[in-house]
């Protein structure tokens, strides 16, 4: 409870001082730093799990049948960025393994190689520790460079756009613009069958992914049965923020700290490089460079797709390109490294 009063509280002043998204910053950075000193803070599962249904609901009404023909038609631009965000993975995973061989040295070269290579991976930090695991990785320092590269993605890119001066590109969902209350509670109900759903089937976020997916079929098929409540998105992206935020205790920071340095500036590296990535997709495609550089950066979906929500930035185009890349790097993460530990074992490196 103290946790979320604190982290309230730090919304209520990211607000007033106008910081981007500052429902979702505000409680991440309040929490992320007293946690890192050893405050008590916790973020119940429950409240995360709504969250995620909540946001995954808002976002699923942005795409209308026209918004759907699209997306569709840039199909080969998804397509780009899924290739990209593999090619981008892996090169982070191999200057891993370069800079942090001798550091890493009680590691066996197998779990050298599974180690730095999901921790590179961009995909969703519990999915890629789970695989990582399954690979004899080491998973803390997996979950640790997984954490550090959302946190900052999802604190350095909101501020940037800011900064850039670029917001209301694209007006709230048409159709679904004001609450009713009949509609919602269906909204509920067709929403948590969805998620009931991707559970059922073992899906990777099935409390995003099952609402999103579930209101999209909704959507799309021209049926709009009311907005989510604005307090509802912001209490939702305050718990988001909070268990990004408590995963930064003293334990975290005193990891490894020359590996998440590595990891940082690597982040930062590759947000730089995703922006130059995006804005050729820009040129490309015609979307605004903003709407790309969402898509393409190196973050989280959710927080990604809420910066883009707040933001009015493409928010379909966003949140296609990061669910279409989670989706990709959950069924080719493991190929990919099977590939590359294949070319390893081919070579002569001592290390491989």
């Amino acid at each position: 409870m103290l946790t979320l009063v604190l982290a309230f509280g730090a919304a209520r002043l990211c607000a007033w001082l106008n910081t981007p998204i500052p429902w979702m910053l505000g409680p991440l950075l309040a929490s992320a730093l007293v946690s890192v000193f050893g405050a008590p803070t916790a973020s119940w599962i429950p409240l995360r799990n709504g969250g995620q249904w909540v946001i995954g609901a808002a976002l699923g009404l942005y795409f209308t049948p026209a918004v759907g023909v699209l997306v569709v038609g840039l199909w080969w631009a998804i397509a780009l960025g899924i290739v990209w965000a593999l090619a981008l993975g892996l090169g982070f995973g191999v200057w891993l393994r370069r800079v942090h061989a001798r550091q890493l040295g009680h590691l066996s070269p197998a779990q050298l190689r599974s180690t730095t290579y999901f921790a590179g991976a961009i995909g969703g930090a519990s999915e890629m520790t789970l695989i990582a695991e399954r690979h004899g990785a080491s998973t803390d320092l997996v979950a640790a460079a997984h954490s550090l590269r959302v946190l900052l993605v999802t604190v350095t890119i909101p501020f940037a756009m800011q900064a850039w001066g670029v917001s209301g590109l694209e007006p709230a969902p048409p159709g679904a613009r004001a609450v009713d209350i009949v509609g919602l509670a269906l909204l509920g109900g067709l929403t948590l069958a969805g998620i009931l759903v991707m559970r059922r089937l073992g899906r990777a976020n099935p409390w995003f992914m099952g609402a999103l997916v579930a209101t999209m079929v909704l959507t799309l098929g021209g049926v709009t049965l009311s907005a989510i409540p604005p307090a509802l998105s912001a209490e939702a992206q305050l718990v988001i923020g909070v268990s990004l935020g408590v995963r930064f205790t003293p334990a975290f920071v005193h990891t490894a700290p020359r590996w998440l340095g590595s990891v940082a500036l690597a982040s930062l590296f590759m947000m730089a490089v995703c922006a130059g990535f995006a804005w050729l997709l820009s040129l490309m495609t015609g979307l605004h460079p903003a709407t790309m550089v969402l898509g393409t950066s190196p973050g989280g979906i959710a927080e990604m797709s809420i910066t883009a929500k707040v933001l009015q930035l493409g928010v379909p185009m966003v949140t296609a390109f990061q669910v279409c890349r989670l989706v990709a790097v959950l069924i080719l993460a493991e190929p990919v490294y099977r590939w590359w530990v294949r070319r390893l074992s081919a070579g002569s490196d001592p290390r491989g």
